[in-house]
């Protein structure tokens, strides 16, 4: 009976995570970050969830592909970081990030590559694998 108890219950749970990101539509939400996403596909544009934590930008690094628009939607989880602001100097953007407030960013990479972005000061970084 235990078996069969837990077995519906993990089964209830896979399947609340499935459906959470869907909508009525059929059309894909965002979800947040997992170790093995790299990037959540609404339409043509890329969404991709980044966090300043006490471990830096998390994730570090992620994909993307050259030629579709990218939001990246940057929440700063933490008060005490340099990671104030983000910086893409090769993109030329430069945003603050207030506290626990999402910012979004979006813009179209348009050639396959790395592009670095960082902190402010520099000294907390990743890179945007483009493909």
């Amino acid at each position: 009976m235990n078996t069969t108890c837990l077995a519906f219950i993990t089964l209830l749970g896979m399947a609340s995570v499935v459906m959470s990101a869907c909508t009525k539509d059929g059309s894909t939400v965002a979800v947040p970050y997992r170790a093995q996403q790299t990037s959540a596909m609404t339409g043509h544009e890329q969404v991709i969830e980044l966090a300043v934590t006490a471990d830096g930008f998390v994730p570090e690094s992620f994909k993307v592909h050259a030629g579709h628009p990218v939001k990246l939607v940057v929440t700063r989880k933490v008060e005490r970081t340099c990671a104030t602001a983000i910086v893409i100097k090769d993109l030329e953007i430069s945003v603050p990030l207030p506290l626990n407030k999402a910012v979004e960013l979006t813009f179209t990479p348009a050639k396959p590559g790395k592009v670095r972005f960082a902190c402010a000061m520099d000294m907390i970084a990743g890179e945007i694998v483009v493909e």
